[in-house]
């Protein structure tokens, strides 16, 4: 899943770069650069955070931003196929016999359910269960998600503070000779507060968003796959209702031309 997000941020770059580069030559780059500009973006969008957070949301932020970059989109027809045969197994020598199974489960949400069924804890008691470790692992990756879209929120307007900055000191010392440079240098701000924000911070938010829709959604099938289990039905039965949440071009073939 990283490398789209990867491809995606050199992509942009590159089309900016190559623009600037192919209108004005690689010596137009260095007009771009300027320290005070990206000081105001970065350091007013950090310090407009840090008001609305705890200290521990600025601490954790490089962590949720490595995610969107590191996160592995779930295979959720191969969790569903591994419920399959579990179920199968359940289904022919009972539903302790899955004990000898659990050590071939990577996923600890679906081994985690299974051990409260194979244990003899009610489905209702299950259900409840995994239904609040979804909701808290909905809440920590929204919680993520916020923080790094209220920096993409925050950053364009401090740009626009930055320029409005450097208008007021280019016309307290207004010189025709330097209008167009200091202009340049005060419009050079909201040039960082809009790329900072929709090339970076606002995707990376809603790739954390993408990344936790899928999650939850595998999540979800775990939970009426263990339920189904538990619950002794057919393993064919699961499939089929378990298949239901994937688009017919993802479904197993044969499930498509039954």
């Amino acid at each position: 899943m990283g490398k789209a997000t990867v491809i995606g941020l050199i992509l942009g770059w590159f089309l900016m770069l190559g623009s600037i580069i192919y209108g004005g030559g690689v010596d137009k780059l260095w007009i771009f650069w300027d320290v005070p500009s990206v000081l105001i973006v970065f350091g007013g969008a950090i310090a407009s955070v840090l008001g609305v957070y705890p200290l521990s949301a600025f601490l954790q932020s490089t962590n949720f931003i490595k995610f969107a970059f590191t996160a592995k989109e779930p295979d959720v027809l191969e969790t569903i196929m591994q419920i399959v045969s579990l179920s199968e197994s359940a289904r022919r020598e009972g539903l302790l016999s899955l004990e000898n199974r659990m050590e071939e489960i990577d996923n600890p949400f679906l081994a985690t359910g299974l051990r409260m069924a194979v244990d003899g804890i009610s489905p209702e008691v299950v259900e409840g269960i995994m239904n609040t470790e979804i909701d808290a692992v909905n809440s920590r990756h929204l919680y993520g998600q916020s923080v790094i879209a209220n920096y993409g929120k925050y950053a364009p307007a401090f740009g626009m503070i930055g320029t409005l900055i450097g208008l007021v000191m280019m016309l307290a010392d207004l010189d025709p000779d330097t209008i167009g440079a200091g202009m340049a240098v005060a419009l050079l701000t909201t040039l960082y507060g809009a790329v900072v924000s929709n090339l970076m911070l606002l995707p990376w938010a809603d790739k954390l968003g993408f990344i936790n829709s899928s999650e939850i959604q595998t999540m979800e099938i775990t939970l009426k796959g263990v339920i189904a289990i538990q619950s002794g039905e057919n393993p064919r039965v699961i499939k089929q209702k378990l298949l239901m949440y994937l688009p017919p071009k993802d479904r197993p073939e044969e499930e498509e031309n039954e």
